[in-house]
């Protein structure tokens, strides 16, 4: 940790054989002391797709919808020439989706919090008027399509894509503290730094919250973890699929990357990063072994 500023914070949850440890470390007047920081809560960025991903699931499983149905004949929106957008297809980032929405223009918004006045008018906006699908039939890592499955499912819900987590996921899982709202985090924020270490504002990814716009800590995260370790969730089974392969090595299940280790093996993985904080997750359902490190500081190292 000397490369980062004073004030920053690492947690971390580590999962050996189905149990759990936590660690917390804190940098102060250059040095590197213990905390107990698993209740902190930090922003986890993209993170928040396998938690997406996995609300699809579980519609899936529900009978509401099949991973290959094009989101034509269940959002409410109009889309541009009757485009064809497959949920799965938004999960996996072959959607041909850009990275983000062309009509957010990052030259006119606030930096410190880019995406707050991206509302459900720009979305829709986006989809009647500049869907552009330049990149379909290849991988293409897609904020936008993480982001309109979030709201895609909300809508069809006709709720929010926050009361969606609380209702299907956190709830269940007893997390707690976790939520897409900053409003809602009442004790624990850890304040997110940049990499001079001054503070910086927390992320508001508006309807595009599915992309990246959760909030967590370490304690709830394992809890997720742990819950893939249940071989009778089908819903999580189910986004450890393979859908798509990225390279000898890699493929892509629904929100999670699928390392391949060896036969039979394999490592699920997402990082996450925004204005102040990082993170990554890791699981092995073979060794119910895991990972989570969360950082308050901007990925900018």
């Amino acid at each position: 940790m000397k490369v980062f500023p004073n004030s920053t914070q690492l947690s971390i949850a580590m999962i050996k054989d189905g149990k759990v440890f936590f660690y917390g470390a804190v940098k102060q007047k250059d040095s590197i002391d213990y905390v107990d920081n698993k209740l902190g809560v930090f922003e986890i960025g993209s993170i928040s797709k396998v938690f997406t991903a996995t609300l699809l699931a579980q519609f899936v499983v529900e009978g509401k919808l099949r991973l290959k149905d094009d989101i034509n004949d269940y959002l409410t929106a109009p889309i541009k020439d009757n485009t064809v957008l497959l949920f799965e297809n938004l999960s996996n980032h072959s959607s041909g989706l850009p990275r983000l929405p062309s009509n957010l223009d990052l030259t006119s918004v606030d930096l410190t919090n880019p995406y707050k006045t991206f509302d459900e008018q720009a979305i829709k906006s986006y989809l009647a008027e500049y869907l552009d699908l330049s990149g379909k039939g290849s991988y293409q890592y897609s904020n936008l399509g993480a982001g309109l499955l979030g709201y895609t499912l909300s809508d069809m819900e006709q709720t929010s894509y926050e009361q969606l987590l609380q209702d299907r996921i956190f709830s269940k899982l007893d997390m707690q503290a976790s939520t897409s709202k900053l409003e809602q985090v009442e004790t624990g924020l850890i304040r997110g730094l940049n990499t001079q270490g001054d503070e910086v504002s927390n992320w508001d990814l508006a309807i595009l919250a599915g992309a990246g716009g959760i909030m967590s800590n370490a304690e709830d995260l394992s809890k997720f973890a742990l819950s893939q370790f249940d071989d009778s969730n089908e819903a999580q089974a189910l986004t450890r699929v393979k859908t798509i392969s990225l390279n000898e090595s890699m493929d892509m299940g629904l929100g999670w990357h699928i390392l391949r280790k060896q036969p039979e093996v394999n490592l699920f993985f997402h990082n996450g990063a925004t204005g102040g904080y990082t993170s990554s997750m890791v699981v092995n359902t073979a060794s119910k072994d895991g990972l989570i490190i969360l950082s308050n500081v901007s990925p900018e190292h």
